[in-house]
Order: C-alpha cells, then structure tokens, then sequence
C-alpha cells in the first residue's frame, strides 16, 4: 500500500492519514479482510508519529472502514470501499458548503429539509 501526504494540504495530520488509507481502499489497493501495515511502519513510511497514524486509524475504526483485531491487527473491514467513498464525498461536501458559508448545522438542517 503506498500511502502520501500533502504538505500542502492544511488539515491535520492524523487526518490526512485516515484520508490517504480512505483513498488507498477506494481505489482498490486494499480490499475488505486486508491485514493493514502495522502503525509503526506506516509512521514512517510517511514520516509522522507513530501515535498520529493510530490516531488516523482509530478515527476509520469508529466510522466503520477498519477492524481491530487482538492478534491480527488492523484489517479492511467489510463494505469498507462503499463506506470510505461515501466518508470522502461527505467530508468535500462540508469542505465546500464552509468555503460557502454554511456551518455543519446548517448543512443537517438542508438534509432534514428544514431549510
């Protein structure tokens, strides 16, 4: 899996992990069921802190796009692809609606349609 960052992009790090392995399994390099490098190899593949990328991989955890197993390690969790692609649209849409003006609330209010 090769992974990169953007020191141009101004986003936080551990961000811009969990985007780069969002990006990796939506475009196919990783598939459901796949064994994850372990953190420490991936820090410094992409020459940050260990704890920035399990900060990064918790954040995928909890949206559901990675498992932790005792013993096997992080893997691609099931539908993980559909789940990172949709995350990735979601988060460029409140990305654009903030450059728009609109807050995050704002945003949910148009979803309920009440707005």
């Amino acid at each position: 899996m090769l992974l990169r960052l953007n020191a141009a992009d101004a986003r936080p790090l551990h961000e811009q992990v969990a985007g780069a392995i969002r990006r990796a399994i939506a475009e196919g390099e990783c598939a459901p069921g796949d064994r994850l490098p372990p953190a420490r190899e991936l820090s410094q593949a992409l020459g940050v802190n260990a704890n920035t990328v399990l900060r990064g991989l918790r954040t995928l955890r909890d949206e559901g796009v990675l498992e932790f197993r005792r013993g096997r390690g992080v893997t691609v969790a099931d539908g993980a692809d559909q789940r990172s692609d949709l995350v990735e649209q979601v988060r460029a849409l409140v990305a654009d609606a903030a450059r728009r003006g609109y807050s995050k609330a704002d945003i949910i209010a148009i979803i309920e349609g009440d707005s």
